[in-house]
């Protein structure tokens, strides 16, 4: 009898305490709620106006209005895409390479409805920041040279079948590489690598602007340029911390490294420039603050101080050379660097946050019967697939893309400039 009573109080503690912890799961923690909602504001900051403002003022004056369009019409399509179908083949349950359409048009996303201690609401509104600033990084690859409805229509289909199967892979627990074990904290392979390898894709099957290499095409307005980096770096502290997904320690040392990265990155690729130049430019130091935040955002959550600041030097130093080979060695026109600075980088971060996140460097430690050689291997598939994938299907895009409506505008608009002929508008008049 003592036996039975005995076991029947155990039984129902037991179901007690885990009624209780799959509560404190789902239990809305009003801070964290308070941290994304912020991240979220500044993640979408970065694209308008931060990257908008960054493109903008590296073209020529004639092309102005045409970037801050494209990346303004960008954040527009793909918000609608996300509700219709993006967030539920990204998030919902699904397979290895794709989820399903279980969460199409938002259904069953309510009120009350919770993901972790977030609203799911809040949940989907902050992914949606980074499925806008993926296809959007892409615009300076093409920039000055692609018809606007050949724009939309690319990043229509790449966001479908690009964008999101490789956040599915990555983010959705049901994801081949989550499941690998890849470490991804906030984009190196679904942001940058994605966009990167796409970019260099479109700049190869678009052609060089009129006139590259032997003319020189300078940015019209580096003011404009420097605002908008400035813009990314604060807005780039939503976007790595952010994916904390809480206000926690891992957001603040996600906080803290992506500072130091983008900060040693700056300096780093100003002292090459300065090396072999004898001056350092405020471009240089700009788009290296840009490349150590790009490098540093896969690894944001793992590694430590130190491992930041060895992951912005490197970024600065790499990807300063790769945008010299791009454009003095190759003569690829990828217009804005966006392979030598987000593919690069990304890649770069993506393979080092195997080696920093070990505990004795100061980051976050491997994970069980783990190995620094078996993560290195789990990162290396993680940046081969990604841009395998995103390259040839972006080219298969593109060429999809151009039997439809065509991809360049004429040489006559070209020499005009997009934002006349593309929008009968210009930015400015003088």
């Amino acid at each position: 009898m003592v036996n039975a009573v005995f076991y029947g109080v155990t039984v129902l503690v037991s179901i007690l305490l885990f009624e209780c912890n799959v509560f404190a799961a789902d239990k809305l923690d009003s801070g964290d709620t308070a941290w994304i909602l912020t991240s979220t504001c500044l993640v979408l900051f970065m694209t308008i106006p931060g990257l908008a403002l960054f493109y903008g003022g590296l073209v020529r004056s004639k092309n102005i209005l045409s970037v801050l369009m494209q990346c303004f019409a960008i954040a527009c399509l793909i918000t609608v895409l996300w509700i219709v179908y993006g967030y539920s083949l990204a998030f919902s349950g699904g397979g290895d390479f794709i989820g399903n359409l279980d969460k199409a048009f938002l259904s069953g996303v309510t009120r009350d409805s919770l993901s972790g201690t977030l609203p799911e609401t809040v949940f989907v509104m902050f992914q949606l920041t980074f499925a806008i600033i993926t296809p959007a990084l892409i615009v300076g690859a093409f920039a000055e040279r692609m018809k606007f409805s050949a724009m939309l229509l690319f990043s229509a289909i790449w966001f479908t079948i690009v964008y999101a199967p490789v956040c599915h892979w990555v983010w959705n627990e049901n994801g081949w590489l989550f499941k690998m074990g890849a470490l991804d904290f906030a984009g190196g392979t679904v942001v940058h690598i994605n966009s990167g390898i796409s970019a260099l894709v479109a700049a190869l099957v678009i052609g060089n602007r009129r006139g590259f290499p032997e003319q020189q095409m300078m940015p019209h307005n580096l003011t404009m340029t420097v605002t908008g980096a400035s813009m990314l770096w604060v807005g780039w502290f939503g976007f790595n911390a952010g994916s904390a997904v809480s206000a926690g320690t891992d957001a603040g040392m996600a906080m803290l490294v992506t500072h130091i990265s983008a900060a040693a990155a700056a300096l780093a690729w100003m002292a090459c420039e300065w090396m072999k130049y004898g001056k350092a430019s405020v471009l240089g130091i700009v788009t290296g603050a840009v490349a150590g935040l790009v490098c540093i955002t896969p690894a944001s959550g793992s590694v430590g101080p130190m491992g930041g600041l060895v992951l912005g030097i490197a970024a600065g130093f790499i990807c300063y050379y790769a945008t010299h080979i791009m454009k003095e060695v190759l003569k690829i026109d990828d217009s804005l660097d966006v392979f030598t600075v987000h593919g690069v980088g990304g890649i770069v971060g993506a393979l080092l946050v195997g080696v920093f996140v070990a505990s004795n460097l100061g980051g976050a430690g491997f994970g069980k019967d783990v190995t620094m050689g078996g993560q290195l291997y789990i990162q290396l598939i993680s940046v081969v697939a990604t841009l395998i994938y995103a390259g040839v299907l972006s080219f298969i895009i593109l060429k999809v893309v151009d039997g439809v409506c065509g991809l360049r505008v004429s040489e006559d608009e070209e020499d005009e400039g997009l934002d006349t002929t593309m929008h009968n508008e210009r930015g400015y008049d003088i």
